[in-house]
Parts: structure tokens; C-alpha cells; sequence
């Protein structure tokens, strides 16, 4: 290392994408790869669009869900409860903003994170909200599992 330079924190990142083993970028992409990514945008596109049927199609028939929500954990089983469930916290919105949304992947699992604001709640609360969502899926083409993280509906003090 040459005087004055820092190196990196992991010691192999840099300005482009590099295997860890070597210095060569990494240029070559599975299918299974880009399948896991394209997943994770399109369920992100159906949130934002509140598109439920297209949503539905992002999931495996038999897919799972935990998540972990103010009031506890939940389990669900099969596609059509996931999305209901999802439904429910968002379907009901009048108004429906994105704020953020985010595809990425940690180790061997598709990450994907929204944040969005919207009134009423499905508590029935008029007042603006912002809820915050983190998301890790197993997926290939489709979700096969899913464990969600969710902050709650928080009020907006901006508006």
C-alpha cells in the first residue's frame, strides 16, 4: 500500500465490484441472480402500485412470512395470506405516498426495504403516517420465504 492511501474496510472493496479471492471484477451473472433482483423490484413496483394481483405473482403458491410487528410476531402461509395481509396495512390508504424503496443483497438473501407515508391507517387514524419496512427473502424466481421487519405506523411530523 502506498503512503497516504487508505485501504479499504474489508480489505477487497473498491471503485468496482470484486470477487474477494482475487482483483478481477466480478462480470459474470446467474440467471439466479438477476431472477432474485428482478423479484425484489417487482414486488416493490406492486407495493407502490397497490397492484395485489401482481404482487401475488412475486410469491411461490406455499411461501412463508414471519414478521415481526409492534404488536408481536406473525406467521402466515401461502401467497394469497401474505399479500392479504399486506393489503391490509396498505390497501385501505386513501392517499399512498413512496418514500424509498431499496433492492439488495446480504450473503444469500435478497434484501428489499420501502418506506412510505400514508393516511388513514388501518387502525383508522386520519392523520398522515410513515411506516418503514425491511424485508429478506429466499427467492428465485418467485418468494419462496419471507421475514419482515416492520417499524409500525409512526406519525409524520412533517405534515
Amino acid at each position: 500500500m502506498r503512503r497516504g492511501t487508505v485501504a479499504p474496510y474489508n480489505g477487497c472493496m473498491t471503485d468496482a465490484l470484486q470477487s474477494p479471492s482475487t482483483d478481477t471484477p466480478l462480470t459474470d451473472t446467474t440467471s439466479t441472480s438477476t431472477a432474485r433482483w428482478s423479484v425484489g423490484g417487482l414486488l416493490l413496483e406492486a407495493l407502490a402500485a397497490r397492484d395485489f394481483a401482481s404482487m401475488s405473482d412475486c410469491f411461490e403458491p406455499e411461501a412463508t412470512m414471519r414478521a415481526l410487528l409492534p404488536p408481536g410476531l406473525m406467521e402466515c402461509h401461502g401467497a394469497t395470506q401474505i399479500v392479504e395481509h399486506i393489503r391490509g396495512w396498505f390497501g385501505g390508504a386513501e392517499e399512498f405516498e413512496v418514500l424509498d424503496g431499496t433492492v439488495g443483497e446480504i450473503g444469500g438473501r435478497l434484501h428489499v426495504a420501502w418506506r412510505l407515508r400514508l393516511h388513514p391507517t388501518p387502525r383508522g387514524d386520519d392523520a398522515w403516517h410513515v411506516i418503514e419496512q425491511q424485508a429478506y427473502l429466499q427467492a428465485a424466481e418467485r418468494i419462496d420465504a419471507i421475514d419482515l421487519l416492520c417499524s409500525g405506523f409512526q406519525p409524520d411530523g412533517d405534515r
